[in-house]
């Protein structure tokens, strides 16, 4: 059997707590089913035994609290909510227990952004983390050293692992039943709990938000200048003439400070105008496509692809919407 600590940790939102234990202790209800014993002792484990949540909203009676833990298996970190600094400090308390449970041999599971406290131990350094799109920016800012992906919802490294985006952590304990009980148990548990386990990537999902918190003006104001136009169709160079700077160095700021070369960004801007308009509008894609510049429209459709996953067709009938969006 394997021991499963889910962490209650300050600032988590308490249904991830709940649907893990739930989930978890569901697959021991199938194993009995199959007349076989059960694989996971599954415990919510605190700082104390009563945990304050939501502003003492909810109370939580945790199972046990790490001082009563000496050895587990896999700690389970669940998805934090709101001001992610102060939810590090809130939870310093756990640290060094993590750490030695990892030591120990345990497996570490850090639920979307979770990965925040994980991160703040040193464990996820010149490793690699998936991370919510939406918070993104501020995690590379906080922990440069971590190796963020783009795209994929799961990461396994090192008996660690991570995952990206809101309920995308369904996806990521299916991952884990699989690693331990086979895919059959994982297929099982989708089945039951009507969760897409093919699920790979928050590319769909995710709107593009460039990189701001670097402080370098110019590079800001390129920024700006993008994104003010996203139909416009100027090149590099007359962006740096506009902004009143030399192209080659500029160009390595510019990748240094948002993680994209400008002609990544200028991609990303028109994608994401594209998209806003499938959704809104009810212009042909082809009109779409020609108005952010593109006369090559396979060339535009490949590029699509890549930023959501989708193509422009399947992006409309997945988001079309019957009035107007909303943004961030």
């Amino acid at each position: 059997m394997k021991h499963i600590s889910i962490l209650a940790l300050h600032y988590a939102t308490i249904n991830s707590i709940d649907s893990c234990q739930q989930m978890l202790s569901r697959v021991n209800d199938f194993l009995r089913y199959q007349q076989k014993e059960p694989y996971f002792t599954i415990e919510i484990v605190g700082l104390q035994k009563t945990i304050g949540f939501n502003n003492g909203l909810y109370n939580l009676n945790a199972n046990t609290t790490i001082s009563e833990v000496e050895h587990t298996d896999i700690v389970i970190l669940p998805l934090l909510c709101g001001d992610f600094p102060k939810a590090i400090q809130a939870n310093e308390g756990y640290r060094e227990w993590v750490l030695s449970q990892y030591r120990n041999g345990a497996e570490i599971a850090a639920l979307c952004v979770g990965s925040f406290f994980l991160a703040s131990t040193g464990l996820l350094n010149r490793k690699k983390c998936a991370i919510h799109w939406a918070a993104k920016e501020e995690f590379r800012t906080m922990f440069p050293e971590v190796a963020t992906v783009d795209g994929n919802i799961i990461t396994d490294e090192s008996g660690i692992y991570t995952c990206a985006g809101g309920y995308s952590y369904l996806n990521l304990l299916l991952y884990i039943i699989e690693k331990h009980l086979g895919r059959e148990m994982s297929i099982l548990a989708s089945k039951m709990f009507e969760i897409d386990i093919e699920r790979k990537s928050q590319n769909p999902f995710a709107i593009f938000l460039g990189q701001r918190r670097h402080g370098d003006n110019e590079v800001l104001a390129a920024q700006q200048l993008i994104e003010n136009d996203p139909t416009g169709t100027f090149s590099i160079d007359e962006i740096c003439t506009r902004i009143g700077v030399g192209r080659r160095t500029f160009e390595r700021r510019f990748r240094a400070a948002t993680g994209n070369s400008i002609a990544e960004y200028i991609q990303r801007v028109k994608v994401e105008y594209v998209k806003q308009q499938l959704e809104s509008n009810r212009k042909t894609i082809n009109e779409v496509i020609y108005e952010v510049g593109y006369n090559d429209i396979d060339a535009f459709r490949k590029l699509f692809r890549r930023y959501t996953d989708l193509s422009p067709v399947d992006y409309r009938k997945k988001y079309k919407t019957s009035g107007n969006t909303l943004s961030l």
